[in-house]
């Protein structure tokens, strides 16, 4: 006897998910249509609103004068920020290492430090591209490079969050707490490596074509090392912050927690949200927000305006420095 030959014909249900499909194609074609002038649209959104704040306060603004004390911690502000990109070059170092890449420190920092201030031209990928090729053109293997500069914003934004689930007093500590586990898991390897394979594949996707597709590389251990490094550097930073608010008014003691929550997180929503470059724009508005009701209006806007020219001018200068001592001091080879 023959056997008997069943045809199974696809479900009905089967068919259902096509044409649910379909219902979603339209906004999917609205959202790839609005996905270029969305980081415009966020960059014009925060410029006016920091524009109408200082429009509206201006003449209060104009009245504030800086004492001797106050260009004294305008100085301890550059210093500190400055020493917090050093900082910062020397986690990437560390995650480099990590994947037993014998980079020097000095050829390391050199390049962080240069490539750092290409943040702010369009497009925000300049500086992890400025990285990869000088690593790859010095003997580094291509998916180390690759990975190095995409688990370093990640750590920062980590530690970013960490540091404002901390800072902030909330009678809701218990969600805190879980916010705090629920870090600590999602930075797992088994659950950070596919998040880096998608960031490797959308953030390289307007790589120039002169670079070769990277071999993926996988973390094989917990990253928690550059994670407290990177705890540091958001320290660091808000410390430079903080010293920038002291040169125009006092801080109390009380006050000092919610600077600390609020500098995290406006510092990781200017990291994360497709703005300007360098979270221009956005960084200052959040900071206004949540600062508004501890601050006058007129102290904040002119406190974070010059935290912001702190921040440029140390860039700029770090960037400087690596260049001179690379051109002039020391050029070796970047591998030990």
């Amino acid at each position: 006897m023959q056997p008997t030959k069943i045809k199974i014909q696809p479900s009905q249900p089967l068919v259902e998910p096509q044409s649910s499909g379909g219902l979603f194609k339209p906004i999917k074609v609205i959202l790839g249509f609005l996905k270029p002038y969305l980081k415009w649209m966020i960059l014009g959104g925060t410029l006016f609103f920091l524009a109408a704040n200082f429009r509206t306060h201006w003449q209060a603004i104009s009245e504030i004068e800086i004492t001797s004390t106050g260009w004294m911690y305008l100085s301890l502000a550059l210093l500190v920020t400055l020493l917090a990109h050093l900082w910062s070059g020397w986690v990437w170092l560390i995650i480099i290492r990590m994947f037993k890449q014998p980079v020097r420190t000095r050829w390391g920092l050199q390049v962080y430090l240069i490539t750092n201030i290409a943040k702010y031209l369009p497009g925000n990928i300049w500086h992890f591209y400025g990285r990869i090729v000088a690593m790859k053109d010095s003997g580094v293997a291509l998916g180390v490079a690759t990975l190095s500069v995409l688990l370093e914003p990640l750590m920062m934004a980590t530690a970013a969050l960490g540091v404002a689930l901390i800072s902030y007093h909330s009678p809701f500590w218990m969600l805190q707490i879980l916010g705090l586990i629920a870090l600590g898991i999602g930075i797992h390897p088994r659950i950070l490596n596919p998040i880096l394979k998608y960031l490797e594949k959308s953030k390289l996707k307007k790589k120039p074509p002169n670079l070769p597709e990277p071999p993926f590389c996988q973390l094989e251990s917990y990253p928690i090392k550059p994670l407290l490094g990177e705890v540091g550097f958001i320290g660091l930073r808000w410390l430079g912050f903080m010293f920038t608010l002291l040169a125009l008014q006092p801080l109390r003691f009380d006050q000092i927690p919610l600077l600390l929550g609020a500098y995290s997180l406006a510092w990781l929503l200017g990291l994360i949200i497709p703005g300007a470059p360098g979270g221009l724009g956005v960084f200052e508005a959040t900071a206004l927000a949540l600062l508004s009701h501890q601050f006058s209006t007129p102290i904040l806007l002119s406190a974070i305006a010059f935290y912001r020219l702190v921040s440029i001018i140390s860039e700029t200068v770090a960037a400087l420095l690596a260049q001179l001592d690379r051109k002039f001091f020391d050029n070796s080879h970047p591998i030990q």
